[in-house]
């Protein structure tokens, strides 16, 4: 059985590996905040210290498991462009491949919070009259999430359809 999500094309672009710093400070220091705050409050207010010891280990199993998929979910994303469509797959346990045709994009976003400017990264989303063939990538360094919406644009226009 051939694999479904094999490049359409010769070469995947992949994004930054800043990614997975976003997006390890993003979900390990809410968990680490909100564990370290459960085991203080549990222990003030009812003073079993194996019920901290296991808000503890617990809040350090989940960071073990977020630092992992960080970097999985990062190593999961690419894309790539061939003379007509933009393929972009990623996930980690649900794997998507989606083809957008550049005739069909109707605008292409370039979004960054600051998280993702202090790291230079952007995620770039293409939008379709279709919701479920919009294609988002996240992760991209600044200047390469730019030269991608310049070309999509471009593109899109160039095809008459979309943009």
């Amino acid at each position: 059985m051939s694999d479904v999500f094999a490049p359409p094309v010769e070469h995947w672009n992949r994004v930054s590996p800043a990614l997975c710093t976003v997006q390890r400070i993003v979900t390990i220091v809410p968990v680490v905040a909100l564990g370290a705050g459960a085991a203080v409050l549990l222990q003030l207010l009812v003073g079993w210290w194996w019920l901290t010891a296991l808000v503890v280990v617990v809040t350090l199993g989940l960071v073990g498991w977020l630092w992992a998929w960080a970097a999985r979910h990062q190593a999961s994303w690419g894309y790539a462009e061939n003379e007509d469509d933009l393929y972009v797959t990623g996930g980690v346990a649900w794997r998507r491949l989606v083809a957008v045709p550049y005739g069909r994009m109707q605008f292409v976003d370039v979004t960054a919070g600051p998280i993702d400017r202090a790291f230079g990264i952007a995620k770039v989303t293409l939008h379709t009259a279709s919701s479920g063939t919009a294609a988002t990538i996240p992760g991209l360094p600044a200047d390469e999430a730019n030269r991608l919406r310049n070309r999509m644009t471009e593109l899109g226009e160039a095809r008459g359809a979309g943009l």
